[in-house]
């Protein structure tokens, strides 16, 4: 049975988070639990969640405050330490600075690195993919510990502790994933074999505030008082999808896919949270991004087709637009999926839903969150909304 530490904290104040961590950390098995994690002077690589060039303290990334509590823990076992992503859009460096994860960096002699730099894997036994280009940093790290924030995933559900590490996945090589796996199961797969990759070895997931709706960028910050740290990643993703409204976690795509293929620890069962209640923190009224039925025919061919003609259209909120044709540049398809149109003195983007993938990329990276999702009608009269 995997073990989750399940923490209230109430702001981001730094010390406070700090002492709320050690405690998680004591309830996971304490001092010793910390030196098997972090072996003396071992390489330590923090993998913040950046997605763009945001703005101190926004609720899309890692948060400052948060960083700085961790390093202070991780430098009582070792001082080699580094931190680095690949955010899906903008410089790397511009949103380590603008994040103020780079100056806390800086204040503790953490070493900033470019995941840009790439090695080329093998990865044996594979869920999906064998061979991997990967940020050298992530792969050479003999720890990693991901620092997600919890928040809405127009594509997966949700995003968190298993995804955070799609940004070891150099620059716009992420792009070709997508385009190369339509399918919201294969995606899954690859993520699982993305983390057996790199090795993630802890998860801290912050959901102090998180976000709900139109996530992971454009949606709403929803003060969950929350923090869930363990080594199991997909369990640290489970109880944080019990919080926000999925009862079946098995709801939620790449949960399904680590249960049904045993990748780690995903149904309440194998999961023994300590510290506060699971029902004693849940969020009420979490506005989630999608809430599908989970489908389940004998033929997984089936299950494939049915999934993807229920799944939701990129929609634009015309008022919104500023013309900026962000949609256009991130889309892994491009130009085959959206074109540019002109509308009432502005140029807007329109879809051909017959070549677009459901990436979503577009809506998660819109600057200005002109794009949401929208359901067919088709998923309701089949029931599966």
């Amino acid at each position: 049975m995997e073990k989750v530490a399940l923490l209230k904290c109430t702001d981001y104040n730094v010390d406070r988070i700090e002492k709320k961590l050690r405690e998680g950390f004591e309830l996971l098995g304490g001092v010793s639990y910390l030196r098997e994690l972090i072996p003396e002077n071992s390489k330590v690589l923090l993998k913040p969640n950046f997605l763009s060039v945001m703005e101190k303290g926004s609720p899309v990334i890692t948060h400052y405050a948060m960083f700085e509590a961790i390093v202070r823990i991780v430098k009582e076992y070792s001082n080699n330490i580094v931190f680095g992503d690949s955010p899906g859009s903008g410089d790397t460096k511009v949103a380590a600075e603008k994040s103020g994860l780079m100056e806390v960096a800086n204040r503790y002699d953490v070493k900033f690195v470019d995941f840009n730099d790439e090695i080329h894997v093998q990865l044996n036994d594979p869920l999906l993919y064998k061979f991997w280009n990967v940020a050298r940093a992530a792969y050479e790290a003999d720890v990693i510990i991901t620092l997600p924030k919890l928040k809405t995933h127009a594509m997966m559900y949700y995003t968190g502790a298993v995804k955070n590490q799609f940004g070891c996945i150099p620059g716009s090589q992420k792009g070709g994933l997508h385009t190369k796996l339509t399918n919201v199961n294969n995606f899954s797969k690859m993520l699982l074999d993305l983390n057996s990759v790199v090795k993630t070895s802890f998860a801290i997931l912050d959901g102090i505030i998180a976000m709900e709706g139109n996530g992971p960028r454009n949606g709403t910050p929803k003060k969950m008082d929350t923090i869930i740290m363990g080594k199991c990643l997909t369990a640290v993703d489970s109880t944080a999808v019990r919080l926000i409204g999925y009862e079946n976690v098995l709801q939620v795509p790449f949960l399904k896919v680590a249960y049904d293929t045993k990748w780690g620890a995903v149904i309440p069962e194998e999961i023994e949270v300590l510290g506060e209640k699971v029902d004693n923190m849940k969020c009420k009224n979490f506005k989630l991004s999608r809430n599908a039925k989970v489908i389940n025919f004998i033929s997984p061919t089936l299950n494939n087709f049915i999934t993807s003609l229920v799944a939701p259209n990129p929609v634009l909120v015309v008022d919104k637009c500023i013309s900026c044709k962000k949609c256009g540049e991130v889309c892994p398809r491009r130009p085959e999926v959206i074109s540019f149109v002109k509308h009432n003195n502005k140029v807007i983007p329109k879809w051909n839903y017959n070549n677009c993938i459901r990436c979503f990329c577009c809506q998660e990276l819109c600057p200005q969150g002109a794009i949401v999702i929208k359901d067919k009608l088709i998923s309701k009269a089949l029931g599966l909304k």
